[in-house]
């Protein structure tokens, strides 16, 4: 059995992966990557009454796994490159060879993954973490559950400066209610849900764009979408009003959130 293990900068998932391909999952939190690491590992093993005999390598990835010099448990533990196990889990979940993945956790990273290859078209620093650090300043909560509740009440018309604000016509594609800067209008009325809904759109609008780019750049009009980002109810909601824009499609496997995780795993047997 394979364990893989993504040591993220807040959340670390864990994945194993038997001989028959019957992949488990599991996620812990801790302040640092050891802690992570082996928490996870041993949270696998208690939950799935595995033994230690039962594991053949740990497969560690993420932005702490450079901070494991040894091996764990006393098995053999090997890292991997993240863009390689995003690569890799992103073409497992979706069924799919040659595919732009878009990877949101705490930042954004965007993928272009085949079966002979897989690149790094490029990114940006905006993704999750920027949501809980403009929170954290803005609106004083750096909750991420009390964030979408206070966005899901907000009115964006507070915030951003849209076509409407400045013209009394569409432009091209663009309707009256596209964006023309985000938190360009920021009204003194705005209360602290609709600062929160301007945070989100600001994040996912960026994401979304940079996925059309990339995209387009590939000649493809679909974008796996991964990471714990994947599962933003409202963040969802923005990008697809970036696909009715430019017929560009978000795609969102089942276990998105673990995909660096299973391509850890799966990367022993790749041999890329």
């Amino acid at each position: 059995m394979i364990i893989g293990i993504d040591i993220g900068s807040t959340t670390t998932k864990a994945v194993s992966i038997s001989a028959d391909g019957k992949i488990r999952k599991i996620k812990t939190k801790a302040i640092d990557a050891v802690t992570s690491a082996t928490g996870a590992f041993g949270k696998m093993l208690m939950e799935n009454d595995y033994q230690i005999g039962d594991i053949q390598r740990i497969m560690i990835t993420g932005t702490g796994a450079s901070k494991i010099k040894n091996n764990l448990f006393g098995i053999p533990t090997q890292r991997v490159d993240e863009i390689q196990a995003i690569g890799i889990g992103g073409m497992f979940l979706s069924g799919k060879d040659d595919i732009v993945i878009t990877n949101i956790g705490t930042g954004t990273a965007v993928i272009g993954a085949r079966k002979d290859s897989i690149t790094h078209i490029g990114g940006s620093g905006v993704g999750g973490g920027t949501i809980l650090g403009l929170a954290k300043k803005l609106i004083a909560t750096s909750d991420f559950n009390g964030i979408m509740e206070q966005a899901e009440l907000g009115n964006l018309n507070q915030v951003d400066l849209t076509m409407e604000d400045i013209m009394d016509m569409d432009l091209s594609f663009l309707n009256r209610e596209s964006t023309v800067s985000n938190f360009g209008k920021m009204l003194d009325t705005a209360r602290n849900e609709d600062i929160a809904m301007g945070i989100l759109n600001l994040v996912f609008q960026v994401i979304g764009m940079l996925s059309v780019f990339a995209a387009k750049s590939k000649h493809t009009d679909r974008v796996i979408v991964t990471g714990n980002g994947s599962h933003n109810p409202i963040g969802k909601k923005i990008l697809d009003v970036i696909t009715g824009m430019y017929k560009v499609y978000f795609e969102y496997p089942a276990d998105a959130e673990y995909t660096t995780a299973i391509g850890a795993g799966l990367f022993y047997n790749r041999g890329i």
